[in-house]
């Protein structure tokens, strides 16, 4: 099925808050010399306002006609294609959750609930319930609540009757208080994706303590393969698959089970190295990242390698497990075996942040110079050339009328596709 282009609209959202450097993880440098910080810090001096609008005053509306080269090979130009930049300074949104009518947009600066028919933005941050600014996950939990997982302020349950928070911390039995991901599973328990291992909360029975239970490396005997947990999805058959920086690893009828770079997963070095942007090492920074790498036997690395690092996961339709590492490409697993792609095979990077679905069965992939789509067969790739703010692309969901909205470094991009018959 081919896809068509019909529109890109880039929107800007966050506020302009105070500096951030407390936490720092990662920087990132691309061609463009565009400096991204991929963690998030400590924000203070917030200046907000309930709703943020295109003229709200912290926002510069810029529109501009340009024309647009499309996703080159894969879906065609509209000549006339109309960006609209809301610049509003350094923010990086890490999370999108897209509803048919309204849009949740996880960012550095808080939460931002954005109705694309009326252009009304509603913030929420540590000055109406959250206990963290920084945001690294948004969903849907019940009908009228919003699951939401921060950097350092815990899970935070948004009641849209009510207007207010209520907080998950460790207190309550979460293992860490940086959430980084929440999966609900069909039978109503929610897995919950901390730095310090991963939660199961029987039933989503928050309140009850004896329904909490913690996994970790040490007692799932390594079948979880590190502790720090990125990210969750759920498998075909039931099963839950886990993102680690460690490798990946599955839980299945009770047992555990684990896979790296041993295994298959990621590219080795020496296929990468020449094609690598940037080489900022992670270990340079963090002594966990620094101790990790010497169990992995990467010490004589001092480049942003690591096979076993995975940053983003999904499994798609057919119960394939796409994994997106840390300068190591995409990964490929069947259960079996691992097919890995890099920059050589077309990806735009070997660092991959992000990896989306959509309803029509095409990949997307999220990396640190710009947006790649896989169609089974090959890639294609947009850039900042082709209209996008920035190269360093955190998230993405997809509404029913095929249109995709992409969080990155600095705001979102909404691009709408058609079916073309």
């Amino acid at each position: 099925m081919n896809l068509k282009l019909t529109s890109l609209v880039l929107i800007i959202v966050g506020l302009v808050v105070g500096a951030y450097m407390l936490g720092v993880k990662h920087k990132l440098e691309n061609n463009d010399n565009e400096s991204v910080d991929t963690s998030y810090g400590k924000v203070d001096k917030l200046q907000s306002g309930a709703v943020l609008t295109p003229d709200h005053p912290l926002l510069e509306p810029n529109l501009t006609n340009m024309p647009g080269s499309g996703l080159a090979g894969a879906i065609p130009a509209n000549q006339n294609v109309k960006f609209t930049h809301f610049r509003v300074g350094n923010r990086n949104v890490k999370s999108i959750y897209a509803e048919d009518d309204v849009i949740w947009v996880g960012t550095s600066g808080g939460v931002i609930r954005y109705v694309p028919e009326t252009d009304e933005y509603r913030l929420f941050d540590v000055r109406n319930g959250l206990l963290a600014n920084g945001i690294f996950h948004v969903s849907r939990w019940t009908e009228n609540k919003i699951l939401i997982g921060t950097y350092g302020g815990g899970l935070a349950i948004y009641d849209e009757v009510q207007d207010k928070f209520e907080i998950y911390n460790v207190p309550d039995g979460l293992a860490d208080s940086f959430v980084y991901d929440v999966l609900l599973m069909p039978d109503g328990d929610l897995w919950i994706a901390t730095w310090s291992g991963a939660n199961r909360v029987k039933g989503g029975r928050l309140d009850d303590p004896s329904a909490w239970e913690t996994y970790t490396v040490e007692n799932t005997g390594g079948g979880l393969p590190n502790d720090w947990v990125y990210g969750l999805d759920l498998g075909k058959n039931g099963e839950v698959w886990f993102a680690t920086e460690g490798g990946l690893a599955r839980y299945e009828n009770g047992q555990w089970q684990s896979w790296n770079h041993q295994d298959g997963q990621g590219a080795v070095y020496d296929l990468v190295k020449e094609d690598n942007r940037f080489d900022t090492d992670p270990a340079e920074v963090s002594s966990h990242h620094a101790r990790q790498k010497i169990e992995m036997g990467l010490e004589n690395i001092s480049t942003a390698y690591n096979p076993n690092y995975i940053v983003a996961l999904t499994v798609d339709l057919d119960g394939i497990v796409w994994i997106g590492t840390w300068g190591a490409g995409l990964a490929r697993f069947d259960g079996e075996s691992f097919k890995n792609y890099t920059v050589k095979d077309g990806l735009a990077s070997n660092h991959v942040f992000m990896l989306h679905e959509d309803h029509n069965g095409v990949l997307w992939i999220g990396t640190s110079h710009g947006m790649s789509r896989f169609d089974g067969q090959g890639f294609s790739t947009m850039t900042t050339q082709d209209g996008l703010l920035s190269n360093t692309i955190f998230s993405m969901d997809t509404q029913k009328n095929n249109t995709l909205w992409v969080g990155s470094f600095g705001g979102v991009a909404r691009i709408k596709l058609e079916d073309e018959s």
